[in-house]
């Protein structure tokens, strides 16, 4: 099973769980309310956490490929030149 499947039901099961123990207390329903409202607010903020880290985590990813891409290519041109020099002076 993957990470992301994993912290995705963990994260599920914790919200069920907090939405769960909210409702059953014995507290005013304005109270409850609040409590769930706030809970809920949490979630969302540690979600998009996850999510930005997700992104920056990617996007650094991304950017060392197109580094190493770049350096690659930049490999086999000198190559290249170097071979085409190697040619042209066993031709001459």
């Amino acid at each position: 099973m993957s990470s992301s499947k994993i912290i995705t039901g963990l994260l599920i099961g914790a919200a069920a769980g907090a939405v769960l123990g909210i409702l059953f207390a014995p507290e005013k329903g304005a109270d409850t309310r609040k409590k769930i409202s706030k809970k809920s607010a949490d979630l969302t903020d540690s979600l998009k956490a996850k999510f930005n880290d997700l992104v920056d985590s990617i996007s650094d990813q991304i950017e060392t490929a197109k580094a190493d891409a770049e350096d690659a290519i930049a490999e086999g041109k000198e190559k290249s030149t170097t071979a085409q020099s190697r040619i042209k002076h066993s031709l001459s």
